[in-house]
C-alpha cells in the first residue's frame, strides 16, 4: 500500500471514530488530508471501497495477532484474545459502535465468521482445561457452551457498554469473564490461575456482592 493510501486510511479512521461513519463524506476527508477530492477518489472511489480497505486492514492485523496465540488453547490465549479485541475496539471504534457499519454487507459477513471462530476457540479452551484437570466436568448441561458464548459477548461488546454507561475506568472486562469461569475451576485450576495471574488478581475479580436487600430497595 502506498503512502497516500495509508494516509487516507489513517485519517479516515480518525474522523470516523470522532464523528461517525455517516457524518463524514469524501469531501470532508479530502479537506482533512489536504488533497483534492479527485485525488481521494482516485485511490478510493467511494466510502464503501474505503470501508472495505479499513476492514481488510483491521482483520489482517487481528488474524496476525490471533495466529500467534492459537497454537494450543490455554488461560494465556484467552487473556491475549480479550486484550486483543479491546485494543481493536478502541482503535476502530466506529466499526464496533455504529450499528449501520456493523450490519453493512462489507463488515457483517466477516464479523459472523470471526464470531463463530471466537466461540469455537473458547469452547476449545474449556475442553482443554477439563482435560488438564483445571476445570470440573460439566454438571449442568449447556453451562460451558453458554460460558463460551458469554465470553465472546463480553469481549466483543465491552467497549460499547463502557460508552453507554459512561464508564471511564480502565477495566477491560477480563475480570468479569474470569469471575464467571473461576467458580468451575478445580483446586488444580485455581493454583494454575494464581500462578499465571497472581494471587492479588485472583482476589480482585470484582466487588463482593451486597447481600443486604434493604440497601438495594429504592422505593
Amino acid at each position: 500500500m502506498n503512502n497516500t493510501k495509508e494516509k487516507i486510511i489513517s485519517k479516515a479512521i480518525e474522523l470516523f471514530n470522532k464523528n461517525g461513519f455517516a457524518a463524514v463524506n469524501m469531501l470532508d476527508l479530502a479537506k482533512a488530508i489536504k488533497i483534492s477530492r479527485g485525488n481521494l477518489t482516485y485511490h478510493f472511489k467511494d466510502k464503501d471501497v474505503l470501508l472495505a480497505a479499513i476492514a481488510d486492514e483491521m482483520w489482517g492485523k487481528i488474524e496476525t495477532e490471533r495466529t500467534k496465540s492459537r497454537q494450543f488453547p490455554s488461560f494465556e490465549n484467552l487473556h491475549n484474545e480479550v486484550q486483543l479485541y479491546y485494543h481493536f475496539q478502541k482503535k476502530f471504534a466506529f466499526i464496533f459502535l455504529d450499528n449501520y457499519v456493523l450490519t453493512h454487507s462489507i463488515i457483517k459477513k466477516k464479523f459472523r465468521k470471526m464470531t463463530k471462530q471466537s466461540i469455537e476457540d473458547n469452547k476449545a479452551i474449556i475442553a482443554f482445561s477439563i482435560k488438564l484437570g483445571n476445570i470440573k466436568e460439566e454438571e449442568v448441561p449447556g453451562t460451558y457452551n453458554n460460558i463460551a458464548f458469554i465470553t465472546w459477548m463480553i469481549t466483543f461488546f465491552w467497549y460499547s457498554q463502557q460508552i453507554i454507561r459512561g464508564d471511564k475506568s480502565r477495566e477491560d472486562g477480563e475480570k468479569m469473564i474470569w469471575s464467571i469461569i473461576v467458580p468451575h475451576f478445580t483446586k488444580k485450576g485455581i493454583k494454575s490461575f494464581k500462578r499465571f495471574f497472581g494471587k492479588s488478581y485472583y482476589e480482585s475479580l470484582g466487588e463482593p456482592f451486597e447481600t443486604n436487600v434493604d440497601n438495594m430497595i429504592t422505593f
